[in-house]
């Protein structure tokens, strides 16, 4: 379920709520029940908006030592038509060679439960 941030002006407070996208919060009232709050002395038809904020999960890396310190494979196409493993560890190759299995990424050593 999505979450949001709405924010009150009334009372000054921002409060995280998750519900179903199709759900439309208007009031500090139904703030509140979404949040499972207390509602204070804040009028329940104080109005309420929801804010713009980071979506979770913004913070990808951005760098290929990056993706290789987090355990991840990264193929890069070339001009050519081949595949270079761009955060290759250890003793995979750097290019990949559909004729050569020993070529393509140790994905078995990366995998963990």
């Amino acid at each position: 379920m999505p979450r949001y941030d709405y924010y009150c002006e009334e009372n000054g407070r921002t409060i995280e709520v998750y519900h179903s996208i199709k759900q439309a919060l208007t009031t500090w009232c139904e703030l509140c029940e979404a949040a499972k709050i207390d509602p204070g002395d804040t009028p329940a038809s104080a109005a309420v908006r929801k804010i713009i904020t980071t979506p979770p999960m913004m913070n990808v890396p951005t760098g290929n030592s990056e993706l290789k310190n987090l355990g991840f494979t990264k193929l890069v196409k070339r001009l050519d038509g081949t595949y270079e493993n761009v955060t290759r560890t250890g003793t995979e190759k750097r290019f990949l060679d559909r004729n050569d299995p020993s070529s393509m990424p140790h994905l078995h050593k990366k995998i963990t439960d």
